[in-house]
């Protein structure tokens, strides 16, 4: 968070791929509560070189993990690698905020949030995109009664898996799945908004196992690789609320995202842009009792911060949260019931019928607006 004057909650960073300079960025010259001291990665060598671009330490985790000063560690390396990870932080006494998913299994995620608790120590995870600009409008709205009583929610996504996939390694990687990897920025907005989820129904499924790779230049072009994860998602959400709503991520189709994401109301309907954003328009279609009549569109502008790519907004919120003794919103339970709740989504494709999600969450306290 921008906040001034405050004692700066000293960072280490793990991981240097892609998405550490927009955290790196943010985190060292946006959020004044953090001050990053170092980063590391799998190979000495490109965490000395990243740091040197931020003027920072690069070094290896075992020294992160040792050095007494640093209070939390920010997560930035693939899925399958964040259980190992995060439980050697916590066991170092460490605070931990987490890139998505928090663990590739619900239940390693269970036993992480149980150790960040035994240990009296913060535990966080992306997705953090629900505390921008865009979906607190939402949220005020809904909140504010502007659209009356929701009735339904319909959001929907395409991606490119072929060009993804021959972009991205990582994607190939367990949890690496349109579902886990993208359509969890879906999920995790919908329970922001609407608390949690109760029961799913769906159908998943993979349209190509073996793949190409399509880019030029690339030393895999026009090789053949596999492809185990889920590529398309079509769920029914009933949500503990009572609200109810679909959700589709189709990762057979091009890159350009034509995102779908409307709340229906009583009173109106909102529009919103992809929540892999923190901003965005978020349109409010006001209800009409004449036929005659046109309902007239209107862009909601309610003053809210973090309509950029504010990434690194999670692990400042949560050391305003740690400073304050308050629970952080982009909480381990928040992201722990999203995770159990793509679980049962791939369980019901499975089984045919309706699965219940077993854990539940409190839905993040609302950010506040300037």
């Amino acid at each position: 968070m921008e906040t001034a004057k405050k004692k700066k909650m000293r960072v280490g960073v793990v991981g240097c791929g892609a998405i550490s300079d927009i955290y790196l960025t943010n985190m060292i010259n946006r959020f004044e509560n953090l001050e990053v001291v170092s980063c590391c990665a799998g190979h000495i060598e490109n965490a000395k070189k990243k740091a040197e671009q931020y003027g920072i330490r690069g070094c290896t985790y075992e020294e992160i993990l040792e050095d007494d000063s640093i209070e939390m560690i920010v997560v930035l390396t693939p899925a399958p690698t964040h259980e190992g990870l995060i439980r050697q932080a916590l066991e170092a006494g460490k605070h931990v905020y987490t890139e998505k998913t928090m663990t590739i299994a619900p239940e390693t995620a269970a036993e992480l949030i149980r150790l960040a608790e035994e240990k009296h120590l913060y535990l966080g995870s992306a997705p953090d995109t629900f505390l921008g600009a865009a979906l607190q409008t939402a949220r005020k709205a809904i909140d504010d009664g502007l659209i009356g009583e929701v009735t339904s929610f319909e959001a929907c996504a395409n991606r490119d898996l072929d060009l993804l996939t021959s972009m991205f390694g990582f994607l190939r990687m367990p949890g690496g799945g349109i579902c886990y990897d993208f359509g969890v920025y879906y999920l995790t907005a919908i329970v922001s908004l609407f608390g949690p989820v109760d029961r799913v129904v769906s159908s998943v499924r993979n349209l190509a196992a073996k793949r190409v790779n399509i880019i030029p230049g690339s030393p895999e072009y026009g090789q053949e690789f596999d492809y185990t994860n889920e590529s398309q998602v079509f769920t029914i959400l009933e949500m503990k609320n009572g609200v109810t709503g679909t959700f589709c991520v189709n990762g057979d189709s091009v890159i350009n995202d034509q995102a779908v994401f409307t709340i229906y109301g009583k009173k109106g309907i909102l529009k919103l842009v992809d929540p892999n954003n923190f901003g965005g328009d978020v349109v409010y279609i006001p209800g009409v009792k004449d036929w005659t009549q046109q309902a007239v569109p209107e862009v909601l502008h309610y003053g809210f911060d973090y309509s950029e790519n504010s990434r690194g907004l999670g692990p400042s919120e949560m050391a305003e949260a740690i400073a304050e003794g308050r629970p952080n919103r982009a909480s381990a339970k928040m992201a722990y019931h999203v995770l159990d709740t793509i679980d049962q989504i791939m369980k019901s494709a499975e089984t045919g019928a309706f699965e219940k999600v077993p854990s539940t969450c409190e839905r993040p306290e609302a950010m506040p607006n300037s």
